[in-house]
């Protein structure tokens, strides 16, 4: 097995740029690795042919000024790329072919990324667990029995085993960090209107945003750099001055405030998630930054807000499904029976659920029971926030309430499910920066992950925390390559 693949984003560019690896080496030992861990189930789509014919066009005329010069990239299956399958993870869609490029994916392969492939991911991205793909559930690299974390399982999975050097997700209520705390790698759900959401297959229009997934925090502000542009193309695309996120990565925190939430200390929660934010708050304080006690009053009611705000605006989105103009349909006696037939075939158990709840809370006598008052709760939410970041420059907490279950262990049992998402909700409906990164292991080993909260743009400041905190840290990551024979 090549040691290219054990090399980081930032190193394999520098290697690439000195001119002491090809592009085409670099594609072929992720390439191979890949091939050999189909166990795993990351991929979705394969794209490696064509990889190693760009990687060997970039390798006889590059262009060493780019960020990824020739850097080989699978990225989630819920990115539409021009002319390759994009599934969304679903029946529906097993045959949809974009005609055009989802923004973010421009942006890697304007700056020099090549696509090996498109990666798993729960349906529609209505998951926590990465087990409602209708191609299977990925396993966690960690250990054959977990489950990667959801809906960005595949991504998670895919970094780290190291099959990708970095990868992107998408966030609605904690689909990047989730799983990236229980892989034991770094996820970075950026300020909403950050990162175009242009040719991103729409779960909750409101809540969704793409972001980086990587080994390590250098590596996530070097992707972050690349995806983070303003675009016409969403009306939600939001112009500001970006940062230039690795150039300015410091590891100097030094009198920053950082916020404790005293609601995030939830009945029931593991003591060894308690230790561990304890660990985090250590570290803090050793990096010079001072720890105060906050409150977020109305976190309690993050959690049934999402799941009220989320599936109504899925319903929507996936509205747009009917078997006539794209996607899988199915043989009905006339045009209703079509419909009905399609989207009953076409979606999964965990899609039609949301639609359901979606449909109901929309629903004429509900609406405003349900839809409207959950709206103003948001706005409570995010007022709590802003209340906070008078007194400090971000927020430390868990990234999730336990370390990585078993597969099968909460499929039936959804609200169970839905509570992995804890911590991370109240994030995506403030429309916040949030990073996860690993930060220990529980008793049996599995990665445990802390998440830093920052004010909207500022990440740059939420990817210094993480960065002194990872050197504090020390983490690494228990992985054998069980999957390979």
């Amino acid at each position: 097995m090549s040691d290219l693949t054990k090399q980081t984003l930032v190193k394999l560019c520098k290697n690439i740029k000195e001119k002491k690896v090809s592009s085409t080496e670099v594609t072929k030992a992720f390439i191979e690795r890949s091939e050999k861990s189909k166990t795993l189930n990351a991929y979705i789509t394969t794209d490696f042919e064509n990889a190693l014919t760009k990687a060997k066009q970039f390798d006889e005329n590059p262009n060493l000024d780019l960020k990824l010069p020739g850097i080989p990239i699978a990225v989630k299956d819920l990115f539409c790329t021009k002319n390759v399958k994009t599934t969304a993870g679903s029946k529906i869609l097993q045959s949809f072919n974009p005609t055009y490029e989802s923004t973010v994916t421009d942006n890697l392969w304007n700056a020099g990324g090549i696509l090996l492939g498109k990666l798993n991911c729960d349906e529609f991205a209505m998951g926590s667990s990465n087990e409602t793909s209708y191609y299977g559930n990925v396993q966690n690299p960690i250990d054959e029995n977990l489950v990667p974390g959801g809906s960005s399982g595949g991504s998670a999975s895919a970094v780290a085993a190291q099959l990708t050097p970095i990868t992107i997700g998408t966030d609605t209520g904690g689909s990047i960090r989730q799983p990236a705390s229980f892989t034991g790698t770094v996820g970075l759900k950026p300020t909403y209107g950050s990162c175009s959401r242009y040719g991103i297959v729409a779960f909750a229009s409101s809540l969704d945003q793409a972001g980086p997934m990587s080994q390590n925090v250098e590596d996530c502000a070097l992707l972050h750099e690349v995806i983070s542009t303003f675009d016409n193309k969403d009306s939600t695309s939001i112009n500001f001055k970006r940062n230039n996120y690795l150039q300015e990565l410091t590891k100097n925190i030094k009198g920053k405030k950082i916020g404790i939430p005293k609601e995030y200390r939830v009945e029931g929660m593991p003591k060894e998630i308690e230790d561990l934010w304890q660990k985090g708050i250590n570290h803090i304080k050793d990096c010079g930054a001072e720890v105060v006690d906050i409150s977020l009053p109305h976190t309690s009611y993050a959690l049934p807000t999402y799941y009220i705000v989320a599936p109504a605006e899925a319903s929507s989105n996936l509205a747009r499904y009917d078997g006539v103009k794209y996607g899988f349909r199915a043989e009905g006696k006339n045009l209703i029976d079509m419909y009905e037939k399609t989207r009953s075939e076409g979606f999964g158990a965990e899609v039609q659920r949301r639609i359901m709840i979606g449909t109901y809370v929309l629903s004429s006598g509900y609406y405003d029971a349900y839809y409207l008052k959950a709206q103003k709760v948001r706005k409570l939410i995010k007022n709590d926030f802003d209340e906070a970041y008078k007194k400090v420059d971000a927020i430390l907490t868990p990234s999730t309430p336990s370390s990585a279950f078993k597969i099968g262990e909460k499929k039936d049992d959804p609200v169970s499910m839905y509570l992995n998402d804890i911590f991370t909700v109240p994030v995506n409906l403030a429309g916040l920066p949030g990073i996860s990164i690993p930060a220990g292991h529980d008793a049996k080993g599995y990665p445990l992950g802390l998440q830093i909260i920052g004010k909207a743009f500022d990440e740059q400041n939420i990817l210094n925390i993480a960065y002194a905190m990872e050197e504090k840290i020390c983490f690494k990551n228990n992985i054998t390559d069980w999957w390979i024979k």
